[in-house]
């Protein structure tokens, strides 16, 4: 079997007939969350929830340490050859459909949970050395303003691999630097061109400049990463489970797969701090992803932990491991997007 359909799965997962929302709002019309039936106007805008936001961010809460577990409660090899084998996977792999040549994942999370530092430490790894490709900002500010996408490169001279990770303003990053449901949906259809700016005043409609009004396959996002910062599950707001619970929805109805990230592990258990190969072992991160299942309406099995490089200049091949494992996670999820929209011959071949 050749590696690229090491990620066809034996089925998919269904979602129901995709319920498509129209291409853009009319010139008078208002945010697109008001499209959806009894939604909430702090959806409208999904930054509503950054005032709260920001209080809860300026402080850490970590568990009291508990003991480990006697064993990993996810299989993981952290070896070199493991690595070696996920880079060879990724490096290789290309969409099943034949009209594209990557997978467009878009990352999607609050201000300061890691998505852009996400993109940095996969990149570092195929560079073999640290490097921050997408500039990182605060934690209370959105540094990423606009959709920007990163092809993520093999070694220096060789092709790309098929995977494209698209960045976008965080979520909750004040009311003038927040994203409107509208702009998150037309970004997922292809709609938005690749720089556009967002504005919650100014949401994406058929007047933005650059707008595509009939997007191929290969403009649309083919998979959604939620990233949530595991040392602020305890304090996101209220509000944020409801924001992304009904994202979650409306991203569904376009027949698009979600899975998660669960950053900053590192800084919710001591022992994976020292050692990340204990990330599996350790009670505390198992806890936390079960929060993080509850805080985005998923189930753990779609949400894997993830330590960003950040103050680190050599990499490390335990942290390679899990950054790596992630982006498998990612396109098994992506290619199953594409098997669902993939035309199906099952007939002989009319000449």
């Amino acid at each position: 079997m050749e590696e690229r359909n090491k990620y066809s799965f034996g089925s998919s997962f269904a979602f129901g007939t995709p319920k498509l929302l129209p291409s853009a709002p009319s010139t008078s019309a208002k945010p697109a969350i008001r499209m959806a039936a009894g939604a909430k106007d702090a959806l409208s805008t999904v930054t509503d929830v950054s005032s709260t936001e920001k209080r809860a961010q300026t402080f850490v809460c970590i568990p009291t340490a508990q003991p480990k577990l006697e064993s990993q409660w996810r299989d993981m090899e952290w070896t070199e050859e493991q690595k070696t084998s996920l880079m060879k996977t990724i490096s290789s792999y290309r969409p099943i459909c034949h009209e594209v040549t990557q997978a467009r994942v878009l990352l999607l999370g609050p201000v300061g949970s890691g998505k852009s530092s996400f993109v940095s430490s996969v990149q570092s790894v195929f560079n073999g050395r640290v490097t921050n490709r997408a500039m990182v900002g605060s934690s209370l500010t959105s540094f990423t303003k606009k959709l920007q996408s990163f092809h993520i490169h093999c070694q220096k001279g060789e092709d790309p691999t098929g995977l494209v990770l698209c960045d976008i303003v965080g979520l909750g990053g004040g009311e003038m630097t927040g994203l409107t449901l509208y702009d998150i949906l037309s970004v997922i259809k292809g709609h938005v061109p690749e720089g556009h700016k967002f504005s919650p005043d100014q949401p994406v409609r058929s007047e933005t400049v650059g707008y595509v009004k009939k997007p191929s396959l290969k403009d649309k996002i083919h998979c959604v990463a939620f990233v949530v910062d595991g040392s602020k599950i305890l304090t996101y707001p209220k509000g944020l489970s409801t924001t992304f619970q009904q994202l979650r929805e409306h991203i569904s109805e376009l027949g698009v797969h979600q899975v998660a990230l669960l950053t900053h592990v590192d800084q919710i258990c001591p022992e994976t701090a020292k050692d990340v190969t204990k990330v599996y072992e350790s009670r505390i991160i198992r806890d936390m992803m079960s929060k993080a299942g509850a805080l985005l309406g998923m189930s753990t099995s779609y949400i894997v932990p993830v330590k960003n490089y950040s103050s680190e200049l050599d990499l490390d091949a335990s942290t390679d491991v899990l950054l790596l494992s992630a982006v498998d996670h990612i396109l098994q999820y992506a290619e199953l997007y594409f098997q669902d929209n993939t035309p199906q011959h099952t007939g002989p071949k009319i000449v």
